[in-house]
């Protein structure tokens, strides 16, 4: 096959198209489902937490609130020290980084396995989420380097391995935590998790220059023609719109995230049947299982949808159905099936943020640092995860989670208004000033 220059699209994206040029090992496709089964295998490490929280607070008696610091360091680590590990990325390319990960995400694990002080829980908490951002930066940086002409969706389904990646194992993990207690699950998915990552980290390449597909142009979805550094991203204000609006929708997900189970004990669902469709599960387990499946597909779908209609359309639509949704679980939450079906929109609505924000970001920016520069707007989740401690101490304060409902629901719905309002005219003269 011939190599083809790249020429410049008008209104957006500029690509070369595909040679044979050391071709990767499966193609693109291939390094596309290798990123995806790489991000099921971390997904626990975020998703399945909640189980562990009762267990732990049972056994050790250790406060709520306290335990959860542990959630929150995971998620500080998993997200801080992307932009260094999308640093080794751009620089040496994704296996190194990827093993290296994969290591850390059985060891933090093994680690909460022995633990029995609060200390050691967030010591593997720690390690766990150094590892876990390792992997998810490296992945998501990977697709959407791989796939100019189709990023919202090719990261979209990355971001989805990591959303709906722990739908399987849910029942696994609370009949192993029943069964043999909650350091056996650990332990036993944290080995099994991590040999995984690391042995399929040696499959895994970076692009090079002419070995991507061109593009179709797209009015609806400008890009840049300009590669911004890491330094010169982190000094455009524009950016730190992009932040704060993933810092107050990722919060939100985030809370319900790490309390699903909390919040329905609290309510009194947790152990009520419930029956949909002929299937029934007690509330928390079908609510879980729903939350992760659908937590998944809104990623490649909203994706998808962005690269129709545009990234900030996009958003408006998404965070407002988000702020609807939270809303109408604070005034039916208490209904065992509405629980359930709400708290599965809710992360329908949610889960998008992982697929659009990158998308976003690479668009602004250039796809040359992209893993460097979505890592950097990928911190947003760490400053979000903050706020979970928060949401405790407010639910404790006042014996009941309607606060923290409302607010999360009107940061959601000021998002959807920033984006319609503020970040879409203000991206399309960013991107005009460097055409």
């Amino acid at each position: 096959m011939t190599a083809r220059t790249a020429a410049p699209v008008p209104g957006g994206t500029t690509y070369a198209a595909s040679a044979t040029v050391g071709a990767p090992p499966f193609g693109r496709w291939g390094q596309l489902v290798i990123g995806v089964i790489c991000m099921v295998m971390i997904a626990n490490l975020q998703y399945g937490w909640t189980f562990f929280v009762p267990d732990i607070q049972k056994k050790f008696g250790f406060d709520r609130a306290a335990i959860q610091w542990a959630f929150t360091l995971f998620v500080l680590f998993e997200t801080w020290l992307v932009p260094v590990e999308g640093w080794f990325v751009d620089k040496y390319g994704p296996r190194v980084v990827v093993l290296f990960g994969g290591v850390l995400c059985a060891i933090g694990w093994v680690i909460n396995s022995y633990a029995d002080t609060l200390n050691m829980f967030y010591l593997g908490q720690v390690v766990a989420g150094i590892g876990a951002g390792a992997v998810y930066g490296t992945c998501v940086g990977s697709a959407l380097k791989w796939f100019p002409d189709k990023r919202g969706l090719a990261a979209g389904i990355t971001a989805a391995g990591f959303g709906a990646g722990s739908a399987l194992t849910v029942a696994p993990i609370q009949w192993m935590i029943a069964d043999h207690g909650f350091q056996a699950a650990f332990f036993n998915f944290g080995i099994g998790q991590g040999v995984i990552v690391v042995v399929l980290s040696l499959f895994l390449v970076s692009p090079k220059k002419d070995q991507l597909v061109q593009a179709t142009s797209n009015a609806s979805v400008a890009q840049t023609r300009r590669n911004y550094s890491p330094g010169e991203v982190a000094r455009q204000p524009i950016f730190w719109l992009m932040y704060f609006m993933f810092v107050i929708v990722g919060a939100g997900g985030l809370m319900i995230t790490a309390n699903l189970k909390p919040i329905a004990a609290d309510i009194g669902v947790d152990k009520v049947p419930v029956t949909i469709m002929g299937l029934t599960m007690v509330a928390i387990t079908f609510a879980a299982t729903i939350d992760r499946v659908l937590n998944g597909l809104t990623r490649p779908f909203f994706g998808w949808v962005s690269d129709k209609i545009g990234r900030e359309n996009t958003m408006f639509i998404a965070f407002a159905m988000e702020g609807f949704g939270i809303y109408m679980l604070y005034l039916w939450g208490h209904d065992p099936l509405w629980f359930v079906l709400l708290s599965g929109f809710v992360f329908f609505a949610w889960g998008e943020i992982y697929s659009l924000f990158p998308s976003t970001c690479t668009d602004t920016f250039g796809s040359k640092f992209a893993a460097t520069n979505a890592g950097l707007l990928y911190t947003a989740k760490g400053t979000a995860a903050l706020l979970v401690p928060a949401a405790n101490y407010l639910q404790q304060s006042s014996s009941s989670w309607d606060g923290v409902f409302l607010v999360a629901a009107g940061a959601n719905i000021l998002a959807s208004i920033l984006a319609i309002a503020v970040l879409k005219p203000w991206r399309a003269r960013v991107i005009a000033r460097n055409a």
